[in-house]
């Protein structure tokens, strides 16, 4: 099952991937978008392949790919299995990061003030976790993490609560749900340095963590740092994640479900989860924004975090009471 399982998920990407360049307000046939990426006409088929669809299924691809990689890396770490990338505080100061380039009015002015000031918040964040945890353990981490997400938080509120105008208010609402509509290239090389060597970073756990589920003293007599294993993961975390949420806005729940999906298929072998996770990742974000273009509400469509939150959400419970039942 194992040695299927990353050709499975790669089929199954190449197959939602294509749909996505077909789906939307104007419906293409296969043949019109093989002509859109290969062919280079000059039409209108080609012109949204190419400028519109395209870099929105880049740019989903890497989010969902990172939000699940780092998901199965702190879940493995944390050996916590309700951990998350947003545990760290780390999509709460992106959040909160390019909430500051719309309420000043900065995003008006330059389009990508948003992601740029959403990198700067979650390094912010990101630093401030590891400096005020650097003499704790694991349990001080989470407790970091959770106090600068609440900090961050409230700070999002507090500009939602003053915004100087209501379409202020509305910008930042909608950049909070979460969304790949309007995405451009612009956006996919901004945040694919980023996203890349964050990736990398969290790879680079991947033997840490097999020796970190027997518990952190035995992997030290293992050989395996645990506080760099840790600062590798938060780096990478930081860059990764910081940056996914800087272009995509809010996603929650991709880094929780993914590793669980696919945890069973590789014998709950932290090490071996990383990249079958990023892959699911990377699916139920392609497959969540073509969702968002077929499901729409009284003339309007659902942004891409409450779409994954409406599934994500009944997951999570169901995880919360099997967890539950395991440990009762």
């Amino acid at each position: 099952m194992t040695r299927w399982l990353v050709p499975a998920l790669l089929a199954a990407l190449l197959l939602a991937g294509f749909a996505s360049l077909l789906a939307g307000t104007v419906w293409l046939t296969p043949g019109q978008a093989f002509a859109g990426l290969f062919a280079g006409r000059a039409d209108l088929g080609s012109l949204i392949v190419t400028e519109i669809r395209l870099p929105r299924l880049i740019l989903g691809l890497m989010v969902g790919a990172i939000l699940g990689m780092s998901g199965a890396v702190l879940q493995g770490l944390l050996r916590n299995p309700l951990a998350e990338p947003g545990l760290l505080g780390v999509s709460a100061g992106a959040s909160l990061g390019a909430v500051i380039a719309i309420y000043f009015g900065i995003a008006a002015v330059f389009p990508l003030a948003p992601p740029l000031f959403g990198l700067i918040g979650g390094f912010l964040t990101a630093g401030t976790a590891l400096i005020l945890s650097r003499r704790g353990g694991t349990l001080s981490l989470i407790l970091t993490g959770a106090a600068v997400s609440s900090i961050a938080a409230a700070g999002v509120s507090v500009a939602l609560n003053i915004a100087p105008n209501p379409y202020a208010a509305y910008e930042i609402m909608m950049w909070l749900m979460g969304s790949l509509v309007d995405r451009s290239w612009d956006h996919v090389w901004l945040a694919a340095p980023f996203i890349l060597t964050g990736g990398a970073l969290l790879l680079a756990t991947g033997r840490a963590l097999d020796a970190l589920a027997l518990g952190e003293a035995q992997a030290e007599s293992l050989g395996i740092h645990v506080a760099r294993t840790r600062l590798l993961a938060l780096l990478g975390t930081a860059l990764g994640v910081g940056a996914a949420t800087s272009v995509a806005g809010a996603i929650s729940f991709v880094g929780l479900i993914a590793p669980h999906i696919v945890r069973p298929f590789v014998a709950h072998r932290p090490g071996e989860t990383l990249v079958p996770a990023a892959l699911a990742g990377a699916l139920l974000v392609t497959l969540a924004d073509i969702g968002t273009r077929l499901l729409v509400v009284d003339g309007k469509v659902l942004a891409l975090g409450v779409f994954i939150s409406l599934v994500g959400a009944p997951f999570f419970l169901w995880l919360v009471l099997h967890v539950q039942r395991r440990t009762a």
